[in-house]
């Protein structure tokens, strides 16, 4: 871990390039600074007397190989770039490698996820869910995408993730609130952030789409329900299909929040689901501090406090 790393050694590792800045120098030479990314820490970087052909090479999005000498700047640990090169196929290091949080694994997530598909028992619902996961391009997004910039689950498959967690919470917590329709709730949980396959450009870069900036995941994802039922053949009005829109549509809570719900929550399985959101979402931020904080006490942007994320020790 980056944290781990002490001044004075000297690191080769792959990285991925999430800023890059050429600045010039005092004495007439181009400098480049860098923030670089590794399994979800990232590190500020230098290089001295950069070549133009450097600076075209090294940019935004782009995978590296570097050698370099842990130094400090300003109270923060910062990289001195003797070596640097872009990865070839004989590295074998592909950007998810480097994006990815570790213990998160696609695969298993995905299978996960097609279980729980399979426990819906409504007809009409089990047409909505294969129509939207039916698509190839669709799956590719969903099972890659970041659910979010920063706040939670904001990394290589944290929206599939999302997705599992939240949806295995519901599953072992339906015998504690039978009255709860399993097949609503299990088809929110799967569709409720289906837009942010459209709000977001894409898995590594996660800034929002013109799409995203104009409406918002939320009404992306009940437009993408409305262009599903209508590709099937079915009823939007259909009392389960209306009652899943609902769900997708309060899951951020009260309209009164400001948070970005379209209704507040008014169903039992509503109400349900926005809390069981809202929760996986602040464990998730809270995780991701503690994992890469090295103090006791942690400022939290989503919480606009500072937590606690002492490690315990093993």
């Amino acid at each position: 871990m980056i944290s781990n790393w002490n001044e004075g050694e000297v690191i080769v590792h792959f990285f991925y390039i999430r800023e890059r800045e050429v600045k010039h120098a005092a004495n007439g030479s181009d400098y480049a600074t860098f923030v670089l990314e590794r399994n979800l820490q990232r590190i500020q970087a230098i290089l001295w007397d950069v070549t133009a052909e450097q600076a075209q090479q090294f940019e935004r999005h782009a995978v590296v190989k570097v050698e370099a000498t842990v130094g400090s700047y300003r109270g923060q640990k910062q990289l001195t770039i003797q070596r640097m090169r872009l990865v070839t196929k004989e590295d074998q290091v592909k950007v998810a490698d480097l994006l990815s949080r570790d213990g998160v694994d696609r695969e298993d997530l995905w299978q996960e996820l097609r279980l729980y598909m399979e426990e819906i028992q409504s007809d009409v619902l089990r047409t909505m869910i294969k129509t939207i996961f039916g698509k190839k391009s669709f799956r590719e997004r969903f099972t890659t995408m970041p659910a979010a910039k920063m706040y939670h689950h904001a990394y290589y498959a944290g929206l599939l993730e999302h997705v599992v967690e939240i949806t295995r919470s519901a599953w072992h917590l339906f015998p504690v609130y039978p009255n709860l329709n399993k097949d609503v709730v299990i088809t929110t949980c799967l569709l409720h952030d289906i837009g942010k396959t459209k709000s977001f450009l894409d898995a590594t870069a996660p800034e929002l789409s013109s799409e995203g900036e104009f409406f918002g995941h939320v009404s992306v994802s009940l437009d993408m329900i409305t262009q599903a039922a209508y590709s099937a053949g079915l009823d939007l009005d259909h009392p389960e299909i209306t009652h899943v829109r609902h769900c997708m549509g309060s899951q951020l809570g009260e309209v009164s929040q400001g948070l970005g719900s379209a209704a507040s929550p008014k169903t039992e399985e509503a109400i349900f689901f926005s809390l069981l959101k809202h929760l996986n979402c602040q464990l998730n931020n809270m995780s991701m501090l503690k994992e890469q904080s090295v103090e006791e006490w942690t400022y939290s942007p989503l919480f606009k406090r500072r937590v606690y994320t002492k490690k315990e020790r093993e």
